[in-house]
């Protein structure tokens, strides 16, 4: 998103006050975010409001001394995307039919950057079908169309007319200009830690928060990948637009892994598998003073060697992490050529700045011919951004 030039245009609704949160986002993203507003948005938000968090003069008045004469041409024409946040019932009648009387309207007409639409407006509006039909003529056109939400809604009425909230419309932006270099792929990823149960209340598991499965599945996702997430209990939110199966222990991940394996071509086990388990889960709570110093555990399956040892004679992809604490490279590489892996990613987690529970990681990728690459610290999102290139040069080699 950093350096991608954005077109916020606030059209005359209530939730007008959502685009100010938005324009901050998109801001914070490093974006050159301009702001143009009809006149009627002008009495929900002032215009000094979006210069403040813009940086940029906002543009409400066609003949307006903020402006240019060119500006409502080359605003959109300049522009990678426009944002119409919140779309009012009159402003897409105005977009699916050509109308052209203010500056935001005129720009619309004139613009060739891609177009993001997000209706927002009483159930019943939304409903009626000269509003549906206008939006179906704007899907035709390419417009993307981002469905509002069902609730409860400032006429305190209930149904669809609820603005998304502005980090759902971010994420939808993100997609929109991110490269789609990953559209053939599905790519399964494997998240978070796994939990084996010793009675109906305590279980054993590790401090695997599963920001890095996320991450990648996120920018597999954002990339145009068919992703399927296969996580452990996490505190994340789900990516978007990403197949989740949710598991709780080693057998249960197994399982859900088995079932995906044949349709993917690329497997990404990013997730921190429990390697044991107690022989019996007790069927009540262990009281204490009970004998709990001596655990009988069983070995986990182990389903990263499992994949490893079953792969096919087809194109596919393997990639494992190996978090360690000592002679990480000695580990990884063993690791790497045991499970018979393509690659596999190795992170020192006795770091305070990375492995588990941080948004930072510093990893070392290593490949199946030796060849070892370092990446410097950096955040978990840009490291997945960092591995989906790697695994994509791979793929292509492998063709």
């Amino acid at each position: 998103m950093k350096g991608k030039k954005i077109i916020v245009g606030v059209t005359g609704g209530i939730a007008a006050y959502k685009a100010v949160e938005l324009v901050r986002l998109l801001v914070k993203e490093g974006t050159e975010t301009k702001v143009a507003m009809t006149a009627h948005a002008t009495r929900f938000i002032a215009p000094l409001t979006f210069e403040a968090l813009s940086g940029n003069k906002v543009v409400y008045d066609m003949w307006g001394s903020e402006t240019s004469p060119m500006a409502h041409i080359t605003w959109g024409q300049e522009a990678d995307l426009v944002i119409i946040v919140p779309a009012t019932a009159d402003f897409i009648a105005k977009m699916a039919h050509g109308i052209g009387d203010d500056f935001l309207s005129t720009l619309i007409i004139a613009a060739t950057s891609k177009m993001l639409v997000c209706p927002s407006m009483n159930n019943r509006m939304f409903l009626n079908p000269a509003v549906q039909e206008n939006l179906r003529l704007l899907r035709e056109r390419g417009y993307e169309i981002m469905d509002p939400v069902e609730g409860e809604l400032a006429c305190r009425s209930e149904g669809p007319g609820r603005l998304p909230e502005p980090e759902d419309i971010l994420e939808e932006a993100r997609s929109l200009l991110s490269r789609k270099d990953l559209t053939d792929l599905r790519i399964l990823v494997t998240a978070g830690a796994t939990v084996e149960y010793l009675d109906p209340v305590r279980y054993m598991t590790n401090r695997s928060s599963g920001k890095m499965g996320y991450a990648l599945a996120r920018a597999a996702m954002l990339r145009g990948a068919d992703v399927i997430l296969v996580s452990g209990p996490t505190h994340l939110n789900p990516p978007k637009k990403v197949t989740m199966r949710h598991v709780k222990t080693a057998e249960e991940m197994r399982e859900a892994v088995l079932e995906h394996r044949k349709e993917c071509q690329i497997i990404i086990k990013a997730a921190a598998v429990l390697d044991y388990r107690p022989r019996h889960k007790a069927e009540h709570k262990i009281k204490k003073g009970d004998d709990l110093q001596n655990l009988d555990l069983v070995l986990n399956p182990d389903i990263l060697s499992e994949l490893g040892r079953t792969r096919g004679e087809g194109r596919s992809l393997l990639v494992g992490f190996a978090a360690e604490t000592e002679d990480l490279l000695s580990n990884a590489k063993e690791k790497l050529q045991r499970k018979n892996l393509d690659m596999i990613i190795a992170n020192d987690v006795s770091r305070e700045d990375a492995g588990f529970e941080t948004d930072t990681n510093a990893v070392k990728i290593l490949y199946r011919d030796g060849r070892v690459e370092e990446l410097p610290l950096m955040t978990k999102q840009e490291v997945a951004d960092h591995v989906l290139d790697r695994i994509k040069g791979q793929w292509e080699a492998a063709a």
